[in-house]
């Protein structure tokens, strides 16, 4: 997906060039009247969590459906790691939102991605490569299909702009637009540039030296060239949505989030919202969608790829309505104008509610840089995936992607990370608890209510827990609501960084009371060395549940090791260290799950053995 142009019409004078100036003021009035009154804004419910969830989350049940969406990615190159940031994103809330209810949510919910096929610059990349258009659509969408599958994004649909599904969606979308007075015909005069598949105004381009020295206009914002185009066009009138879209965004202040990108669009609203061209003569571009009803035009890309949200749900079919008010978009914010101003304009047209949420992210830079072909420092994600694994790669993606701000990618910070949080921390603490000579049972031992009594003050003679062990369950037990509030404010770098802390602790916890160092054998040991494993066993089962939607393979592996069966991995399945508040506690006693190896190697370690082979 690309970025944005605007049009004037045919009869507006060269110096209002990028602003539109209606033959009759009266009836454009008359339409943005129109418009303000017909278009009614339902605002649709709040997703919430589910009432069988952890003790403490948000007082909230889930939807009976949600329906989670990613951009679908422009197939001119090779898929990077930001596309692959934007895929683990989405996938991260859809697989959280799953475990909230285990079987009835994961029906319930749908997950699409994708590839946008249309467009001058696939047009052109394939008469560059010798190639006709379809089979380099073929060729570069099935290298994302792929890195999806092996980076385990467990999407619902896989759409592609060049199926009959989304050619007929398309189509019926125009004609609701044209039925409402929406589309008009108006010549466009002024920049565009092929490589963003933009217009754009005169503000928004600079010069810059070419080869032989002399200035060459180029995208302000990219540096991709732009060259003067003068053509007629169909045009939306996005100017008569000023209102309406300002409505929608004081009216649901969790629309986009992070908030800083609802101000962004707010403050977008404050300036000139001139009409947009949807529409690029076919003898110009053939590559798409043709206008119903005159072949002489192609359906802008931008306008095709926007619908793709719609085909998967069905649009126009009676389905389709049970699902869209549900829609959640996780998009990077390059593309922000076009979900937020241009997208949910084109809805509010078509008759259409706006999107539930729009999650937005920032980009990801390589040692400072941003990724380009000319610096040679575009991160190929497969080859990261079996370098760091594909949990490790998923973890780090997620752990240290902001979406406020843009983040760093260097080799050395990824092992670092994953090293100490995955092999270390977590991979060292479940291999001490299960170890044969520290649990040679290989059970879930029994906890001792008077040697961790529910309350300090009610400490006997063989009470031994300390002030830090009662911070601890106190920090493990509410981890699942903050980690819930986490995924639903989309910052799921906090939840993980919330996890691995309670990973800290929990290794303080068993560093400090030194279960190796205590005796089965010995009647006043072994009712405490029992508590402490039972109390960290209980912490890593709380760990390896929030780690799902994150790591699930690892997390898988966690959860087997500890005896926890496939039914007893949902969030309604948390209830923290029950015997420590009076309860019964299903896994006390229980045989441990047989050995899965380690947890996640060290990365230095295999990155020195491969060496070693290389050299051999």
């Amino acid at each position: 997906m690309r970025a944005s142009h605007v049009q004037r019409s045919a009869s507006a004078p060269a110096g209002l060039l990028g602003t539109m100036v209606f033959p009759r003021v009266c009836a454009a009035r008359r339409l943005g009247r129109a418009v303000a009154r017909g278009l009614s804004l339902r605002e649709p419910s709040r997703p919430r969590l589910c009432s069988s969830g952890p003790r403490g989350a948000r007082d909230e049940a889930p939807e009976a459906r949600a329906y989670f969406t990613t951009p679908i990615f422009y197939v001119n190159a090779a898929p990077h790691i930001g596309h692959l940031y934007s895929a683990l994103l989405a996938d991260a809330l859809c697989r959280h939102r799953r475990l909230r209810a285990p079987g009835a949510a994961a029906a319930a919910t749908r997950f699409s991605t994708g590839t946008d096929e249309h467009g001058l610059k696939i047009q052109q990349a394939a008469a560059a490569a010798g190639l006709p258009p379809a089979e380099l659509c073929d060729r570069v969408s099935a290298q994302f299909r792929r890195l999806f599958r092996d980076a385990g994004v467990s999407s619902t649909d896989f759409i592609r702009t060049t199926e009959a599904r989304h050619r007929a969606a398309v189509q019926h979308f125009w004609a609701a637009l044209r039925a409402r007075g929406l589309l008009y015909k108006g010549l466009y005069e002024g920049w565009y540039c092929a490589s963003d598949e933009c217009f754009l105004p005169e503000a928004k381009v600079s010069r810059q030296p070419g080869p032989a020295g002399d200035p060459c206009p180029v995208s302000a914002e990219s540096g991709h060239p732009v060259c003067w185009t003068k053509e007629e066009n169909y045009i939306f009138r996005l100017s008569r949505f000023r209102e309406p879209l300002r409505r929608w965004l004081r009216d649901n202040p969790q629309a986009i989030t992070p908030e800083p990108f609802q101000r962004k669009v707010l403050q977008w609203l404050e300036e000139d919202l001139p009409d947009l061209s949807v529409s690029r003569k076919s003898s110009h571009l053939h590559w798409g969608i043709p206008v119903p009803g005159d072949d002489s035009q192609t359906i802008y890309v931008w306008l095709d790829a926007l619908v793709n949200y719609l085909t998967v749900v069905g649009y126009p079919g009676a389905e389709f309505e049970s699902w869209w008010p549900t829609t959640s978009h996780v998009i990077g914010k390059d593309i922000l104008k076009f979900h937020a101003i241009y997208w949910p304009a084109l809805l509010l047209g078509a008759g259409l509610s706006p999107p539930h949420r729009i999650y937005v992210h920032s980009h990801w830079t390589v040692r400072g840089q941003k990724m380009s072909k000319s610096l040679g420092n575009v991160v190929d994600p497969s080859s990261c995936l079996d370098r760091y694994t594909v949990d490790g790669f998923r973890y780090f993606l997620l752990r240290q992607g902001v979406p406020n701000w843009d983040c760093d990618y260097y080799e050395e910070k990824v092992v670092k990370l994953l090293d100490s949080e995955l092999a270390d921390a977590l991979g060292g603490l479940l291999n001490r608890c299960t170890a044969q000579r520290m649990n040679p049972s290989g059970t879930y031992p029994a906890f001792c209510a008077t040697c961790f009594p529910r309350e300090p003050g009610l400490a006997g003679p063989s009470a031994r827990a300390g002030a830090e062990d009662y911070a601890l369950v106190s920090a493990v037990a509410a981890l699942p609501r903050q980690v819930a509030d986490n995924y639903a404010d989309f910052q799921i770098y906090k939840a993980l960084e919330a996890v691995s802390s309670c990973v800290r602790q929990t290794n303080g916890f068993v560093q400090r009371h030194a279960p190796w160092k205590l005796s089965w054998e010995s009647p006043v040991d072994a009712p405490w060395l029992g508590t402490v494993l039972h109390v960290a066993l209980e912490c890593l089962r709380i760990f390896g549940t929030l780690l799902q939607p994150v790591t699930p393979s690892l997390a898988d592996k966690l959860l087997s090791r500890l005896g926890v069966s496939a039914t007893e991995r949902g969030l309604g399945e948390l209830a923290f260290l029950p015997r420590f508040y009076g309860h019964p506690c299903p896994f006390e006693g229980r045989k441990l799950g047989p050995e899965t190896g380690l947890l996640f190697p060290r990365l230095d370690q295999s990155r020195a053995c491969l060496v070693k082979v290389h050299r051999t």
